[in-house]
């Protein structure tokens, strides 16, 4: 590879190491270029695997300032540069590596942090990003359901107390107050009906 050519391939990988939240090294010896295509396509738009130069690879880390052990660049080499959720990306590689043994998973780096090959694949038994949003947004539901159920049971409670209220008023209320003055009326004649009696014997005896 001619020295220019080999610039702009370190640049381009230098980018794609700043540009990309994680990578997984592999080898791929003995994969035809059929099984690389379904590997691509087994990890979909969450990350670009692409075969690589050893060297170039080890110059580009570097000036992106991303650490990768030696031992992790030997052989043919490629990487998958993770653009989207890393659960996919590792689930999409364990999987397709069960099928094509070939395909060797060497280890990567997630977010700064270097990976190794049993951190790979317990990143792969995890859940994905949307089966976690769609739990997290299912559980949210339930929890805001419960507290308006809570914060409507009261309520409506009192709604049925005050109806009950308003009928007996309306039902009972106009016959009570008249009971309620004809008793008053009663109470203050009762006096003077005694005081009436009173006089009354009095005129008698004399």
């Amino acid at each position: 590879m001619a020295k220019p050519d080999k610039a702009t391939a370190v640049a381009e990988l230098t980018d794609q190491f700043r540009d990309s939240a994680g990578a997984v090294l592999t080898e791929y010896r003995g994969l035809t270029v059929k099984q690389l295509q379904e590997l691509r396509r087994s990890i979909g738009d969450n990350a670009n695997y692409a075969v690589v130069k050893n060297t170039l690879t080890r110059i580009a880390a570097k000036e992106a300032g991303v650490e990768i052990a030696d031992e992790l660049l030997v052989g043919p080499s490629a990487i998958a540069f993770i653009s989207g959720d890393p659960v996919e990306v590792a689930k999409g590689l364990r999987d397709f590596a069960k099928a094509n043994p070939n395909l060797v998973i060497k280890g990567g780096v997630l977010e700064g942090r270097s990976l190794a090959v049993d951190e790979i694949t317990k990143l792969a038994d995890l859940e994905s990003r949307e089966v976690l949003l769609a739990k997290l947004a299912g559980a949210m539901l339930a929890s805001l359901s419960g507290a308006a159920s809570l914060f409507q049971a009261p309520l409506s409670q009192a709604a049925r107390l005050a109806e009950a209220l308003r009928q007996k008023v309306e039902e009972e209320g106009p016959a009570a107050g008249a009971a309620d003055t004809t008793s008053e009326a009663d109470a203050e004649a009762a006096p003077e009906a005694s005081s009436d009696a009173s006089d009354a014997g009095e005129s008698s005896e004399s």
